[in-house]
């Protein structure tokens, strides 16, 4: 048998063996670089990772069945989109009567006619209920809503006094 074995076991056989046996340590080597680097970009604790990694095979296929399924970059990419969509949405609200979709500059709810906001008696920008003043114009905020018809007419004798103090200047 050992003749056999002798005869079988020639320099280019060892050769060879020697080969196989190097790139299979690479391959090792490598393997667990693999983990301890995607381990790290996956913010998982890289360096338990590591250690799993150094029993052969097993480790690599561990951590492949129980690594994070996604990149920290890639989670935090997600996380701003997810973001900038609420960002998005908060310019839109809901009636708190009906619950029907309306803008944030909306005075009244078009479905159910509830008054939104109140209306500012001077520049007639919608405002929040809980404002004290107009940040458009820092003008006071009375304590009940001016109705539209209220605020038109107040505005028509700004003109009318605004033209006839304009013609008193004129002459």
């Amino acid at each position: 048998m050992s003749e056999l074995f002798a005869q079988l076991w020639t320099p280019q056989m060892q050769t060879a063996f020697t080969v196989v046996v190097v790139l299979l340590v690479i391959l090792y080597v490598l393997s667990i670089v693999w983990v301890v680097r995607d381990a790290y970009l996956r913010g998982a604790a890289w360096y338990v990772w590591a250690i799993v990694a150094l029993v052969p095979i097993v480790g690599v296929i561990a951590y492949c069945l129980l690594r994070p399924p996604m990149l920290r970059i890639d989670k935090d990419e997600q996380e701003l989109e997810v973001a900038l969509k609420q960002r998005q949405l908060m310019k839109y609200g809901e009636c708190a009567t009906c619950g029907y979709p309306v803008e944030m500059d909306y005075v009244l709810c078009p479905n159910c006619h509830t008054q939104l906001k109140n209306l500012c008696s001077h520049c007639e920008k919608a405002l929040e209920p809980a404002w004290t003043v107009c940040p458009y114009c820092a003008t006071p905020v009375g304590g009940g809503s001016k109705s539209r018809s209220g605020s038109s007419s107040s505005r028509t004798r700004r003109r009318s006094h605004s033209s006839s103090s304009t013609a008193s200047h004129e002459s």
